[in-house]
């Protein structure tokens, strides 16, 4: 079983070597340079979730800061950014009594947030039941639609400078419990909330949270921030100016971050095999081939394919093996078997365009090639004659020389030469481990693919 995300370290699993970069992260949040909010950013896939509980285990080490972490995905249906933050710091008081005494002095000012938020409501819900209304009465709406919001503003504004007051409470409060031990507040999952609530999220904390020695971290994607700033107030808005005005320090969190390119490709592909072990999905024998890792690594650098992509990949390997009433996946496999079914996965999630294609037929060997990686095939030579050098071709080169036979579009630089024709068919042979495929090897993707589609 999987560790809880929660509990794990840099010193357990640090796939793309970033304890570094938690190292500085840290440094800069203790220090006394206004950073906050901080933003680490990063697509979809690029493991941010499992950096900040990592970041955050590293951090409470030293036991200098008292750390929060909210999912504000989970939080989102409250609608209340400021309850969702206030009730996780109120966790952190050390006893009750001091927990009694700050909700005290912040109570006014959740009320008055949420007496607006209601005022607001009623306004709409007025303007929603009156469209209703017949025709004829149109001009009594209006005045009585106008007196409701006349009504509700005058009331925000007599409560304006009451609010101002509660509002100094509040960060008086806050300040006398951050001097005695510095708060940082970690909020994941921004991105995925709804737009509304991610900017109410963003300018809650740029207005009330503006308190010495309480920080902030957003894990989230920027990018997809600036389409909810949007969507809530326009394309016309700069959206990329209005988040500047929120974030005073921003890295990103890469794959590609560090300086060994290649190590997110290993990292990858090893995740690939140790979950591929854990859940017990592809054959030990197989996994225990280096011939197959190979073929994997070439997999994932040419995929581009992120850990978090991997275990996608897994999860569905799981579902052809569970719904297929052959032996797919387990049991005794064959090389060349696997691999076809393992490209039909990878179409399903991540190229269903392509799929989609050959599926109504349109069978171009051309994308096929650029899909696997694959230019042309090579000249092989398998040491029939003394001396002579063994050049064998790479498992996708294979593939698509078997794929080749069933393509209808550019398939010709992919069909070996007549006086070849043998070699490259003993090559497949033994590729197939003599497994008779009789030029099935589009039969096999498509029948793979249509498992997952529950055809």
């Amino acid at each position: 079983m999987d560790m809880d995300i929660t509990t794990r370290t840099f010193d357990e699993r640090d796939e793309f070597r970033r304890k570094s970069i938690a190292e500085k992260a840290i440094k800069l949040l203790k220090s006394d340079i206004d950073i906050s909010p901080m933003v680490i950013d990063g697509g979809w896939g690029t493991g941010k979730t499992e950096f900040c509980h990592k970041l955050i285990n590293l951090m409470k080490e030293d036991d200098t800061h008292s750390v929060i972490y909210i999912d504000a995905f989970k939080a989102d249906h409250i609608n209340e950014p400021l309850m969702t933050v206030l009730a996780e710091i109120i966790k952190i008081l050390p006893n009750e009594s001091t927990r009694e005494r700050f909700i005290k002095r912040v109570l006014p000012t959740v009320r008055f947030s949420l007496k607006s938020l209601a005022k607001a409501g009623i306004s709409h819900l007025l303007r929603q039941d009156f469209a209703d209304v017949a025709e004829d009465f149109t001009n009594e709406i209006e005045e009585a639609t106008d007196k409701a919001i006349d009504a509700t503003a005058e009331l925000i504004l007599k409560e304006h400078v009451e609010a101002e007051k509660n509002l100094q409470t509040l960060q008086a409060a806050l300040t006398a419990i951050s001097s005695q031990n510095p708060i940082v507040i970690f909020i994941d999952e921004l991105d995925r909330c709804r737009p509304n609530f991610a900017i109410d999220m963003l300018e809650m904390i740029k207005h009330t949270f503006d308190v010495k020695d309480v920080s902030f971290v957003l894990i989230t994607n920027t990018q997809q921030l600036r389409a909810s700033i949007n969507h809530c107030y326009g394309q016309a808005v700069d959206a990329q100016r209005y988040l500047d005005k929120f974030i005073k320090f921003r890295f990103e969190l890469s794959a590609h971050s560090i300086r060994d390119l290649n190590y997110p490709v290993l990292a990858a592909t090893d995740h690939f095999f140790k979950l591929a072990r854990d859940k017990e999905c592809l054959p030990n024998e197989l996994l225990g081939k280096e011939h197959f890792r190979k073929a994997i690594e070439h997999l994932v650098r040419h995929q581009n394919l992120s850990l978090r992509e991997i275990e996608t990949l897994i999860l569905h390997i799981q579902i052809v093996q569970n719904l297929s009433n052959s032996e797919t996946f387990s049991g005794r496999m064959y090389f060349g078997y696997v691999l076809l079914r393992l490209i039909a996965v990878i179409l399903v999630c991540y190229e269903p365009t392509l799929l989609n294609k050959i599926k109504n037929g349109i069978i171009d060997a051309d994308l096929l090639g650029e899909f696997l990686g694959v230019k042309e095939i090579p000249i092989i030579n398998l040491g029939s004659l003394e001396n002579t050098e063994i050049i064998r071709p790479e498992p996708f080169e294979v593939i698509m020389v078997m794929l080749a036979k069933d393509c209808n579009q550019n398939a010709e630089k992919y069909i070996p030469s007549e006086d070849r024709q043998d070699e490259w068919n003993s090559y497949i042979s033994s590729f197939m481990d003599g497994l008779p495929y009789n030029h099935r090897a589009m039969k096999i993707i498509i029948e793979t693919a249509n498992i997952m589609a529950f055809e």
